[in-house]
């Protein structure tokens, strides 16, 4: 069961409160500023408001304490000028913090309270110097102490380590706030990050989508760049957010998984090739559109027809808007239910292959309606669908698409030849495990291509036995995809 959340003020507060482990009890309270500088201008100082806000969150999933292995208490310092973000102001933020460390019992959040509801535009301040830094530590040891768990105390008054939060973020601009009916909250923005370009300095714009209910997972991304030729010649370090227009480059994948996904086609490169030789464009299926990175890629750089399913309206506006998604005879986006989709086009397949010309038992959501494509098979599904409980933490897919339903009509849809690959977030090694085997009970073989980014894997599903794969030599097909992608990932495909 979800746990309580408890707002009080430091008038109201009670230290009982804090002596047992409550599991996904969330409390936030103000507490007056133990560290504030006499004088805040004399040099830079970290926490500045008279009174702080801090917020304690016990771990859903409390970890197993001995005698010898007791509770684990850390805190951490909410980065300055990133108050009001989604991951450090929210409850679901807090938990996906806490839950990347899973052999912390307790989290606690200590910043400066937010004066806005959600800031526009966010730069990096200096870095705090160790000594500063400690001296401040010091000085915030006796509010920790005092909400520690009894438990915790069992062998005497533990070190509570001080967690760090580091990105590669050096200004961000909110673009747009909206809300959206299935995704809920979400918030479009461009960001300037350091030490991603091909030069040690380099800098990057990105634009990212995320949403409130998951706010430490950026749902897509893209890379922008300068929207006249006059600033690209004038370089990118010449120019910064804020000061002028950026248009999306839709040429280059920058998101994680989604080069693994398309490297996962070389599986069937041969096949491919077979079927553009004969005069057909290869298809796709996506369940998950997001910003529309993964269909724009597919169908410009490699010559896919492409049908797009995406659950929320108002995230299908965004990608058009904001991230270069556009309509055109190879790309067919509709709002609806992925899985629902599947279903009505294995009960279709089903029916050609009985002859039958009975009605199918799976009904067209509201927007499936416009989809006139389920009489069609699949050379490759795509799937990117996250789980939208923050309290599993990160995690894909969602626990629904791995029904052995979902997984058999899947592989209804798919060509003889096909695949079905998706982006995977394990949050233990189990779920992994047990995800594996449910796509064992269904598909031939199974690949994966580790992501290599501690978090992702990308499954890949065949339909048929794959065989002995060609070297790609005399293959356009493979040719052309070891020009737009890194062939590294393809060389890194293992069968399961």
């Amino acid at each position: 069961a979800r746990g309580h959340s408890l707002f009080l003020s430091s008038m109201s507060l009670n230290k009982s409160t804090f002596e047992t482990l409550v599991p996904s009890r969330f409390i936030t309270f103000t507490f007056p500023n133990p560290s504030l500088p006499s004088n805040p201008t004399a040099h830079h100082h970290y926490l500045l408001t008279p009174l702080l806000r801090v917020a304690v969150l016990d771990s859903p999933i409390q970890p197993t304490t001995t005698t010898a292995n007791l509770p684990l208490v850390a805190a951490m310092l909410v980065p300055e000028h990133r108050e009001t973000d989604w991951t450090f102001s929210t409850e679901t933020g807090h938990v996906q913090l806490l839950l990347s460390s899973p052999e912390i019992s307790r989290l606690i959040l200590i910043g400066n309270l937010p004066t806005d509801s959600l800031a526009e535009m966010y730069d990096r301040p200096v870095r705090i110097d160790p000594i500063h830094r400690a001296k401040l530590e010091e000085t915030l040891t006796p509010l920790l102490v005092a909400l520690l768990p009894k438990l915790a105390t069992k062998n005497g008054l533990p070190e509570i380590p001080f967690l760090s939060y580091e990105d590669d973020v050096i200004r961000s601009v909110i673009v747009e706030r909206c809300v959206g009916s299935c995704a809920g909250e979400m918030l479009v923005e461009d960001v300037e990050l350091e030490g991603v370009g091909e030069s040690e300095g380099d800098r990057e714009f990105r634009r990212r989508l995320r949403f409130k209910r998951m706010p430490n997972l950026i749902q897509t991304q893209i890379r922008i760049v300068p929207n006249t030729s006059a600033d690209v010649s004038a370089g990118s370090n010449c120019v910064g957010l804020g000061e002028v227009d950026f248009r999306p480059d839709a040429g280059v994948l920058v998101h994680p998984y989604l080069t693994p996904m398309v490297a996962s086609l070389s599986l069937i490169g041969s096949y491919l090739d077979e079927r553009i030789r004969c005069g057909f464009r290869p298809k796709a299926l996506c369940l998950g559109v997001g910003g529309g990175a993964l269909l724009a890629f597919l169908n410009t750089q490699l010559g896919f027809d492409i049908v797009g399913v995406e659950a929320d309206e108002v995230v299908l506006r965004v990608a058009r808007q904001y991230f270069g998604l556009e309509d055109s005879d190879f790309i067919q986006v509709c709002v609806g239910d992925g899985i629902e989709l599947i279903e009505k086009v294995a009960c279709e397949a089903k029916k050609q292959n009985s002859g039958s010309l009975g009605a199918c038992g799976v009904e067209n959501g509201p927007y499936l309606d416009n989809f006139h494509g389920f009489d069609t098979k699949f050379d490759v599904i795509m799937v990117d669908l996250d789980s939208s409980d923050a309290r599993m933490g990160l995690s894909a897919p969602s626990l629904e698409f791995v029904k052995n339903s979902v997984l058999s009509a899947a592989r209804l849809v798919l060509c003889e030849l096909g695949i079905l690959v998706i982006n995977v977030i394990p949050p233990t090694r189990s779920f992994y495990e047990a995800l594996i085997h449910e796509f064992e009970e269904v598909f031939q073989e199974l690949y994966e291509i580790d992501v290599g980014n501690e978090e992702n894997f990308v499954l890949i599903a065949t339909a048929s036995p794959i065989g002995t794969t060609s070297s790609g030599s005399e293959e356009s097909f493979f040719t052309k995809l070891k020009l737009v992608i890194s062939g590294a990932y393809m060389d890194s495909i293992k069968k399961v």
